[in-house]
């Protein structure tokens, strides 16, 4: 059983405004270069002391979520070191590119260093989304995900998270790419001043996993395609791997009422209207 005092920690939507892949190394894993932001709505981790390491899993997403030891939290726990019960109360869709599992297992990691075991080095072992959600707020993710710099580049942004309900596995995805040594985003400009602003940008930018991921999954297509008609839409995209795609919005009532519209019509869509930052 988990301690009831214990407080939960927030494991916030991961979302990829720009994915560049730039190279492979001989081991195989991808070099990224990649600007990232959270979303204020995720799942939530409670973590306390105990004798062995165990999982419960609840919440509206629980269902299919492993709860042995192929789950990333209780990979992070065996990373650190330091047996304890997690109980996850599960929101995010799985396999959804928003990086779900990997910021569960760096809710696991800041938690354990709350009980006084430091985060160890090379958290990117358990996954390349793990660093960049340590410390969940802007930042720009380098090499296999081990580099990650702060940005105060960009403003608040409105937005729509849509899931089409496909989940989409991501080394396949990478199995797709047709050329992996991609220019990186180059120099971030100093300061956006606005969601418009930031939109304009961000079309320069790019996620060259968008094709090889739709090529597998037409439902991105259909998702990218209903976000973007929306009332002003500013910019849509998808996120990581997919299937999960966003929608810049320039205030948060023309997201939450493009929300509406869109779960109107595809009332089988995970459609959350957010705040990235």
């Amino acid at each position: 059983m988990t301690d009831p005092e214990a407080k939960p920690l927030l494991a916030p939507a991961k979302v990829n405004l720009a994915l560049h892949v730039t190279g492979r190394r001989d081991d195989g894993y991808h070099l990224l270069d990649s600007l990232v932001v959270f979303a204020d709505i995720g799942d939530r981790v409670q973590v306390t002391p105990a004798g062995e390491r165990s999982l419960t899993v609840s919440g509206p997403r629980a269902a299919g979520v492993p709860t042995d030891e192929s789950n990333l939290c209780l990979k992070a726990a065996r990373f650190a070191g330091t047996p304890v019960a997690i109980h996850l109360e599960k929101h995010l869709p799985s396999e959804a590119g928003i990086g779900g599992g990997s910021s569960d297992a760096a809710a696991v990691l800041r938690g354990i260093a709350a009980l006084g075991t430091p985060i160890p080095e090379g958290t990117e072992q358990l996954g390349a989304d793990v660093p960049v959600c340590l410390t969940p707020r802007a930042a720009r993710m380098q090499g296999v995900g081990e580099h990650v710099s702060p940005v105060t580049t960009l403003p608040p942004l409105p937005a729509l998270l849509v899931n089409p309900g496909r989940p989409v596995a991501t080394p396949a995805v990478f199995k797709q790419l047709e050329k992996r040594d991609n220019p990186d985003m180059g120099p971030l400009p100093e300061r956006l001043s606005d969601p418009e602003e930031a939109a304009l940008y961000l079309s320069s930018l790019r996620n060259d996993l968008e094709g090889p991921a739709m090529a597998l999954e037409p439902a991105i297509g259909a998702a990218l395609s209903a976000l973007g008609a929306l009332p002003l839409c500013l910019l849509a995209r998808m996120s990581g791997s997919g299937a999960s795609c966003f929608a810049l919005f320039p205030t948060q009532e023309a997201a939450r009422t493009a929300g509406r519209m869109l779960s109107a019509a595809h009332p089988d869509w995970w459609v959350c209207d957010t705040v990235l930052s």
